[in-house]
């Protein structure tokens, strides 16, 4: 599972959610013919990521080339049921990728476009988000 070596800070602010808020970066196909790109906006955990990754390596067999464009950095806190308010902030869980509409989730390059279809669909599935797939040159 995707984790980052080191973090500035351990525990991060929750922050607000930008949902309707297109993505402003990660937005154009910049390394593989085929991508897939999330149609909503939404928290991805690394497991998700993994999942998603995990189903295109087994479709495309030892064939093609996956890149991974977002990353999971944000982490997310869980306190436990039983504690009183008051005994402050929990430990860190898991992270998160913060996936605004329009980002650019995966890509694949070195396969015929029925194949990479079919890759980037199993892959949607894992995903918390609504996804489309595109072509280069799309937008």
């Amino acid at each position: 599972m995707f984790l980052p070596k080191k973090v500035k800070h351990r525990k991060h602010h929750k922050g607000r959610s930008r949902g309707k808020l297109q993505a402003s970066r990660k937005i154009h196909i910049s390394f593989g013919s085929f991508g897939l790109r999330a149609t909503t906006g939404a928290w991805i955990t690394s497991r998700q990521i993994e999942a998603g990754r995990r189903a295109i390596t087994r479709h495309l067999k030892r064939g093609g080339k996956l890149w991974i464009r977002i990353f999971p950095d944000k982490p997310i806190t869980f306190h436990g049921s039983e504690n009183t308010m008051g005994s402050g902030k929990g430990s860190v869980d898991h992270y998160v990728a913060v996936v605004r509409p329009g980002t650019i989730v995966f890509e694949i390059d070195g396969v015929g476009k029925e194949i990479a279809t079919e890759a980037l669909t199993l892959a949607g599935y894992k995903l918390p988000v609504r996804t489309k797939i595109i072509a280069k040159g799309e937008l």
